[in-house]
């Protein structure tokens, strides 16, 4: 029986600021089949020195893998054998975020950096910008190249959908993608709490509140955005009108949010990733089992040795769930987080950004 694969995304840059890419270091997509070991660089159709931030696949068919690289958006019809282009108009624009629409295979979505969102009908062949995504910078954020990460539809109304912005905070269409509103303005009021300023790479203390990295949207409360942020982990009620902490600080010692996913198969489920920063030295996996209101931790006893980026579990197996850490490590539980091994990324893998399975 088929189990599927599990799908890396890297880059060769070693993170945060630094876009440098050392000597020795591996790009691209890693694939590797769901209980096994050994992780296959497939690169066929791909571009040379490849960085690779973003990895999805199709709800519609689990043979069609998308990859985000830095000339633009690729997708793999043959679960990620050969790749090619779709036929995206810039090249000078990195793809940080790709998605399909769930009721319509042939709609996709391309976030970039720099920040822009990008609607096809046509599986590709043609695009069209939504200029309302491109929010401005105010004056005391310039410094960082902004870029769409994760989009998510209302599952009731998927007309409505979210995306989360890397250094902007989140924004909300009603009208699948074609204008888009800033659900910022409660982030940054949130931010004058002691406790939730960061500024470390613009002098607006509101930037770790707008650093958001994931959006998340159950079936089970669908009128309600999740998000992964810098601060930690955020839940609206009124469609990003106003956001309220899930507090993981007080379970958790570190609590950078990089990302939260709903289980294909329980739509009260949460996982999320908590790390000390975006280049860190250690990284978590977290569930909820009642859609945030209480968690555990769900990776023990890994130990993750640098900032866990990604938990991605099966849309087959319920017990099947894999996270990824930045430096190169991955770790599998196959039996809903009773056990788990490491199933580490080849060496000079040291720049995972994303992880998907199939």
């Amino acid at each position: 029986m088929d189990k599927g694969q599990v799908f890396a995304g890297v880059v060769r840059w070693p993170g945060g600021a630094n876009m440098s890419s050392p000597p020795d270091t591996l790009g691209g997509v890693f694939r590797l089949n769901v209980g096994e070991s050994e992780w296959e660089h497939v690169t066929r159709g791909l571009p040379a020195e490849c960085h690779v931030p973003c990895i999805s696949t199709d709800p519609h068919d689990p043979k069609r893998i998308f990859a985000g690289t830095q000339e633009g958006p690729y997708v793999s019809t043959d679960a990620g054998s050969t790749w090619h282009r779709l036929d995206f108009p810039l090249r000078d624009r990195q793809v940080w975020g790709i998605a399909v629409h769930p009721r319509d295979p042939r709609k996709l979505y391309v976030g970039t950096s720099p920040l822009g969102v990008f609607i096809s009908e046509d599986n590709g062949g043609t695009w069209r910008e939504a200029p309302t995504a491109a929010l401005p910078d105010p004056a005391d954020m310039r410094g960082f190249v902004n870029r769409v990460l994760r989009f998510a539809f209302n599952p009731a109304r998927p007309e409505e959908m979210y995306a989360a912005l890397e250094v902007r905070g989140v924004i909300r269409s009603t009208d699948g993608g074609e204008t888009w509103q800033d659900c910022g303005q409660d982030l940054i009021r949130l931010s004058e709490q002691p406790h939730l300023k960061s500024a470390i790479i613009t002098t607006n203390t509101a930037e770790g509140m707008l650093d958001a990295h994931a959006v998340a949207i159950s079936a089970a409360a669908p009128e309600m955005p999740l998000v992964a942020l810098r601060m930690g982990l955020f839940r609206s009620e009124d469609h990003g009108a106003h956001w309220q902490d899930f507090e993981m600080r007080k379970l958790s010692p570190i609590f950078y949010g990089r990302d939260i996913r709903v289980s294909p198969h329980d739509p009260n489920t949460l996982y999320a990733t908590l790390s000390t920063a975006a280049n860190g030295a250690t990284g978590t996996v977290w569930r909820s089992t009642d859609l945030g209101r209480s968690w555990a931790r769900f990776d023990t006893p890994t130990r993750a040795r640098s900032t866990m980026m990604a938990a991605a579990p099966s849309p087959r197996d319920p017990q099947v769930v894999y996270a990824a850490a930045r430096k190169g490590e991955v770790f599998a539980t196959l039996d809903g987080g009773a056990s788990w091994q490491e199933v580490p990324l080849p060496q000079g893998c040291l720049g995972v950004m994303a992880l998907a399975v199939n």
